[in-house]
């Protein structure tokens, strides 16, 4: 199944924010008063690719401790920016012994999660979400359209409680949901009616069958998913997480023979082979791939983010998620699930909802690949193909050098390059007609059957 892509104008203007916001995680120690640390003689920083950069930011809070206090990428110079608190010097040493780049603050961790904690007791208001972003070193609050009067007041009062120097309060234009919606990718048929979502990875269930990773949502809304629809069932959710402390659903395809390579499929017969999983650093370029808008990028922008849904089951209620990625990719109905990874090839997230479209952007969050693959059991892609689950995140560190996943093979692409094609004949106007079936007016299919793919 092919997917359709931005058009070149709005792959330039998604290029043209992952600049911006390189140039402001540059700017950004200074604008906040942080100082860089580092002693007289110390060792320039290295220079990091993403993946690296990621590798060695996972490694650092059990370096660190106390003091560390989160760190992000900047993809501009390159470099990993780690921040730490109390001046301690033994931290500092071990950051620049490591290669990357010390900068101190004012929040640790700990009184980040402590604001995030007053939050949740406070200010669990549908349309609302948080996330620590380690450039400012504050919790990022944002209200969607939705939270106005007395909301908004509540909100308000509760982050200028936190004051200024631990939390920013911003409005987003849109309105946060989950991105299910009826049309492409998978499918399903329910007493409400039809429902589409996308699929994210491939991988192994822990009794070694095939199955593949979707969003928690998708999996609670229906148990039995299709390639096509109006397809016969092909695959059936063995475990689904929404609402808490995640989004993601485990489903065994049903056909045990089922060939499910680990490979993202972008369109055109060309596919993004998938090494490893990796967590999220902020600053690092990703790309999304979903059944509705296909292939589009951006940047990691928060970590442990909470989002507040209008609950769709009770209009007074909220369904709260908590431990996403936040990111400034776009997405619309039908993209949940869909995968989010790098350029290298490393497996980052699944997509769960959030606010605006592909034509005006807005913020999107994910649920870790490590943590659903944890919670799960499974590991990625399909039997000893891949075998990157969540404890061989470092592992692809080595691999690639700058090629898509170290092995792209035939069909591998630059994501950079597909997201700025323009596909001929795709249109643009995805989700208009949600009865239709994709895969006809994209004039591009692929031989796979979802947005990772899959055979038999």
């Amino acid at each position: 199944m092919s997917h359709k892509r931005i058009p070149k104008r709005k792959a330039a203007i998604a290029a043209g924010g992952v600049v911006a916001l390189g140039a402001a995680a540059i700017l950004l120690p200074n604008a906040n008063a942080s100082q860089d640390g580092g002693s007289p003689g110390a060792t320039a920083p290295k220079t990091l690719r993403a993946t690296d950069a990621s590798d060695l930011a996972s490694q650092l809070p059990g370096l660190l401790g106390d003091t560390f206090a989160g760190s992000y990428y900047d993809s501009g110079a390159k470099r990993l920016v780690v921040n730490v608190v109390n001046g301690d010097d033994n931290a500092v040493a071990r950051v620049q012994k490591a290669g990357a780049k010390v900068r101190e603050v004012a929040n640790s961790l700990a009184a980040l999660k402590t604001g995030a904690q007053t939050l949740k007791a406070d200010a669990t208001i549908p349309g609302t979400a948080w996330a620590v972003d380690p450039r400012t070193n504050k919790i990022i609050v944002t209200a969607d359209s939705t939270v106005t009067g007395s909301a908004w007041n509540r909100l308000e009062s509760t982050v200028e409680g936190l004051g200024t120097a631990k939390a920013t309060l911003k409005k987003s234009a849109g309105t946060f949901k989950t991105f299910v919606s009826g049309g492409d990718a998978i499918f399903s048929q329910t007493e409400a009616g039809g429902v589409r979502c996308s699929l994210g990875f491939n991988v192994t269930a822990g009794d070694g069958t095939p199955a593949f990773l979707t969003a928690g949502h998708c999996g609670v809304a229906a148990a039995q998913w299709s390639d096509s629809q109006t397809g016969q069932p092909l695959a059936t959710v063995d475990q689904a997480t929404f609402p808490g402390a995640g989004d993601f659903s485990l489903v065994k395809y049903d056909d045990a023979a089922t060939e499910a390579p680990s490979e993202v499929n972008v369109g055109n017969g060309q596919t993004v082979q998938i090494t490893q999983a990796e967590e999220a650093t902020v600053g690092t370029q990703v790309f999304r791939m979903g059944s509705t808008t296909g292939l589009n990028d951006g940047t990691v922008t928060g970590l442990d983010a909470t989002v507040n849904f209008q609950s769709e089951t009770d209009p007074s209620g909220v369904d709260t998620v908590t431990g996403l990625i936040q990111t400034d990719v776009c997405a619309e109905p039908g993209d949940s699930g869909g995968s989010l990874f790098t350029r290298e090839g490393g497996a980052i997230g699944l997509t769960s909802g959030g606010s605006g479209d592909c034509t005006q952007g807005g913020e999107t969050f994910f649920q870790p690949v490590t943590t659903a693959l944890a919670a799960t059991g499974a590991t990625l892609g399909a039997g000893d193909q891949a075998g990157g689950g969540a404890g061989d995140q470092a592992g692809g560190a080595e691999q690639g050098g700058d090629e898509i996943g170290g092995d792209p093979g035939a069909g591998a692409v630059d994501p950079s390059a597909s997201a700025g094609d323009d596909q001929s004949g795709a249109g643009t106007d995805a989700g208009a007609d949600p009865g239709a079936d994709p895969s006809a007016d994209t004039g591009t299919g692929t031989g796979h059957h979802s947005s990772s793919g899959r055979r038999h």
